[in-house]
């Protein structure tokens, strides 16, 4: 496995063993590609559902992209609004996605108990905080989710607020009850060492090369050898595979960054009267959590650059510093950036680009529910025949038209964190 010292969650992994590179030839009913959540999620579902012949290949170890390296939080919805999911498929159809995402909440935190995975789960809940003194915006996202979601956030006041985040920064907050937060590197090796034992092969450090049509099926092929299989499920997010143009067109890599904090001890209780997860309400926000061992991690930005482990320290400290400025000096053990998927639409793309070629990708940053919705999906789709798959219809492959798409990607972050900055000097002066 490669060395990430940069990784707090490389750096505290349970599990460490290493799968072989493919070699030979083999048969199979189902070839995952990619060993990220949407990767593992699917192989487990079919494996759970007594399909035999299930074959995952991962470029380099299993969770090493942003599934394995995220700031961690589980909950519900997807990176579009909910506001906007309404307007794009009505109230039916948009509640029906949405439940995905809370019954894959829940499917998780099933499977750390059943499977006994230990990942430093801290089902404690996540705190929306407003950054912002208007609570028009966040009031209504509130009404929203309980009208249309039947889902309820309870509103905290100012003063119950700081009385969880010993901050000044923030105004009032909404804290979601159905939502946790873990090691998400642990989780996931959690779910391979599961899949495994219920017969699914996993072969580590085999990019595949090419994918080409073998009658109803297809063959995959690595350097050391090649999968003959009925169905090929593509999940490789925002690490492009190279082997569908349509697929991989239709994908933007963004960058994220993520440090956590030396250990604060007794320190960390002068910051945190919760052990919920954190984010806030500007576009470009911020999220964190307290961690198990008193340290704090923390990540948050939006770019198209990937950057290094010292400008990704120097910018989040800055950030970090202000909500909790008492924490002005505190060591950074480590500081880390990396690419997830995003669509267009800001909707996962779960579907079939060609008979018995599946795609699960584009989970834009809120990806641990959606991604076990997607292996969920998937799995009864081809164990059982079930078109599911086929609500997320409306939210295609749409192209991401890159380069250019890059450029206006980031063009329209710049200006949401300008409207943020706007919004926030105006309150400063009224």
């Amino acid at each position: 496995m490669d060395a990430e010292q940069h990784n707090y969650y490389h750096a505290t992994l349970n599990d460490s063993g290493e799968e072989p590179p493919l070699s030979g030839r083999v048969d199979a009913k189902v070839c995952v590609v990619g060993g990220g959540f949407a990767g593992v999620n699917t192989a487990l579902g079919l494996a759970e559902r007594g399909v035999n012949g299930v074959v995952l290949l991962e470029s380099h170890y299993i969770g090493r992209g942003a599934s394995g390296r995220n700031g961690g939080f589980v909950f519900g919805g997807f990176s579009l609004g909910e506001e906007t999911l309404l307007a794009e498929l009505g109230p039916e159809k948009a509640r029906a996605l949405y439940a995905g995402t809370v019954s894959s909440v829940n499917l998780i935190r099933e499977r750390i108990s059943r499977y006994g995975i230990e990942c430093g789960v801290q089902d404690t809940g996540v705190i929306l905080a407003n950054w912002f003194r208007d609570e028009a915006a966040m009031l209504r996202r509130q009404r929203t989710l309980k009208t249309y979601f039947s889902t309820d956030w309870t509103y905290l006041t100012r003063d119950e607020m700081r009385a969880r985040v010993h901050s000044e920064r923030y105004h009032s907050g909404l804290f979601e009850p159905n939502a946790l937060h873990f090691h998400p590197l642990n989780y996931i090796r959690g779910l391979a060492r599961e899949a495994r034992a219920r017969g699914v092969r996993m072969h580590e450090s085999s990019p595949v090369t090419a994918l080409v049509r073998d009658g109803a099926g297809w063959i995959v092929s690595t350097a050391q050898g090649s999968v003959r299989a009925e169905h090929v499920v593509l999940s490789c997010g925002g690490y492009l595979s190279g082997l569908r143009r349509e697929i991989d067109a239709s994908i933007l890599p963004i960058a994220t960054y993520i440090l956590v904090t030396e250990p604060l001890s007794e320190r960390l209780g002068r910051f945190f009267g919760t052990r919920a997860a954190v984010y806030d309400t500007r576009f470009a926000f911020d999220y964190y959590r307290p961690l198990a061992d008193t340290r704090i991690l923390w990540g948050g930005r939006i770019s198209v650059l990937d950057r290094s482990p010292a400008q990704v320290r120097t910018l989040l400290t800055r950030d970090l510093l202000k909500v909790f400025p008492a924490l002005a000096g505190v060591r950074v053990d480590y500081a880390w950036s990396g690419l997830m998927s995003y669509a267009r639409h800001q909707m996962p793309q779960i579907g079939q680009s060609d008979t018995n070629l599946w795609f699960a990708q584009g989970f834009g940053g809120h990806g641990v529910a959606p991604t076990t919705l997607a292996g969920e999906t998937i799995a009864r789709a081809i164990a059982q025949g079930d078109e599911g798959w086929k609500a997320f219809g409306r939210f295609g492959l749409a192209p991401a038209y890159k380069p250019a798409g890059l450029l206006a990607a980031q063009l329209s972050y710049s200006r949401a964190q300008l409207r943020d900055r706007c919004s926030e000097f105006i309150e400063s002066i009224f």
